[in-house]
């Protein structure tokens, strides 16, 4: 029999793993509830018709389709199925797709719900997506992404948030060198004047946006046969790859879109949101204009974000931006101003594995283990397990009668710190043998003395 494997672009994640991961949750959760969001679940799987549209041409080739139940090629005329047309037999054999990410199912949520809601409408979302892409270091087909978004104003001062929330959670996981990357649509919309795009935004942002994939000369040849202008991309790329302090590059782009009415409303807006940021106390937020971050998405509308960590490789670990006509595609009356963004878990992962700042205690399973030396002395040991944990103190006890090296060995790969150990005078005596097992100390205790030892240290 052939052994088990799993799909390309998955994987298991083990405790030790899981632990890990679970610190990245618990960290993001508890930034995004200190500013006022929700949590929110959507369901795996979509319909087809609310996926598809929202991601631009080469989102939508990655959207994984789900068969109908049943006799899925009932419905298929021999004709049909006879062309092999993939494009065309799809939505009669699948009407249902996995989430491509938490936005688009968001918006569907918000329409469907908008009698319910209190706008502006604050929201997280930690749920898996999935990508039919190309797995490689950094990038998978199931992985999961932390959303926060806001939806129903046009406020400033959320981009603003957004930016305290990168910096916030990166403090609190030990991310240092790091830089938080904005730019704005609009400004991008003037660009694509200034090179001669009319008509062609989406296709000059999409390219633009492979800027770190293929570089300069790759998006040049891909834009020429697309048929712009060899003299209008050196105009556009001068633009692109300047240089200086956030300041002076507003300037320049003031001076080379001054005629772009909207591309000067964008410069405004990116002009205030770094004076929100320092208000509201983000001055060390390393916040960067970078005005080639373009972001592929199609349904971005004002201020754009990238995140990345320096030193590491796998690419941006955070993202998003404003939308103002996401719900409309839903429903025409529904249009609402929202702006979000998402972190990567794994790549966050990723990353901090590579620079080593994962913290010991995630590990941690127990901080305690209590030992003993045969059947009775395990009977009393349960007593002093349940009375560890009704003090909220994480502990258990080796379920089998084995050696104490044995027992011990136990709780050094699982990376417990303290052992309780009982034998026949901790019974009569009440005073339990407690080694530290990282200092190899070890000292008689009562039970409630290891209680106010271990408690201080414990995180509910």
């Amino acid at each position: 029999m052939d052994r088990p494997t799993l799909p390309k672009g998955t994987r298991d994640f083990g405790p030790a793993v899981m632990a890990k991961r679970q610190f990245i949750f618990q960290t993001i959760r508890s930034v995004f509830e200190r500013y006022g969001f929700l949590p929110l679940e959507t369901p795996a799987m979509e319909n087809l018709s609310t996926l598809t549209g929202k991601y631009g041409e080469e989102g939508d080739q990655l959207l994984f389709k789900v068969l109908n139940s049943g006799d899925f090629l009932k419905e298929a005329d021999e004709a049909l199925l006879s062309s092999r047309d993939s494009r065309r037999l799809t939505p009669v054999i699948a009407e249902k797709g996995l989430k491509y990410d938490l936005t688009v199912p968001f918006a569907r949520y918000v329409v469907m719900n908008r009698h319910e809601i209190t706008f502006p409408f604050k929201r997280y979302q930690i749920q898996p997506v999935w990508r039919a892409d190309r797995p490689q270091k950094g990038r998978y087909r199931e992985f999961y992404q932390c959303d926060a978004d806001v939806i129903g104003t046009d406020s400033l001062v959320c981009e603003a948030e957004i930016i305290l929330m990168i910096r916030d959670v990166f403090a609190k996981l030990g991310i240092l060198t790091y830089s938080i990357k904005i730019n704005h649509r609009g400004v991008l919309a003037g660009l694509a004047r200034l090179a001669g795009a009319w008509n062609q935004e989406g296709a000059l942002f999409v390219a633009i946006d492979k800027l770190d994939k293929i570089g300069e000369d790759g998006v040049k040849t891909e834009l020429i046969n697309r048929g712009f202008s060899p003299d209008a991309l050196t105009d556009l790329f001068s633009v692109l790859h300047a240089k200086g302090t956030n300041p002076e590059k507003l300037a320049l782009l003031r001076n080379k879109l001054g005629n772009h009415e909207a591309a000067l409303a964008s410069i405004a807006d990116l002009e205030k949101v770094f004076d929100l940021v320092n208000l509201l106390g983000g001055d060390d937020a390393p916040v960067e204009l970078d005005i080639s971050l373009a972001r592929g998405l199609s349904y971005y509308t004002g201020c754009i974000f990238e995140v990345k960590i320096q030193g590491v490789g796998g690419g941006s670990v955070s993202g998003g931006g404003r939308y103002d006509n996401l719900t409309a595609v839903f429903d025409a009356k529904e249009k609402s101003s929202g702006v979000g963004f998402s972190f990567g878990v794994d790549r966050l992962f990723d990353a901090m594995e590579e620079l080593n700042l994962f913290p010991e205690e995630t590990q941690r399973s127990s901080q305690v283990l209590v030992c003993h030396l045969d059947e009775d002395c395990q009977r009393y040991g349960l007593k002093v397990v349940q009375s560890l944990r009704s003090q909220g103190i994480a502990a258990e006890i080796y379920p089998d009668s084995s050696k104490m090296k044995k027992q011990l060995e136990y709780a050094d790969k699982k990376k417990i710190p303290f052992a309780a150990v009982i034998g026949s005078d901790e019974m009569k005596s009440g005073v339990l043998a407690v080694k530290n097992l990282k200092t190899g100390e070890q000292h008689l205790q009562t039970l409630e003395q290891l209680i106010a030892l271990l408690k201080p240290v414990h995180k509910p």
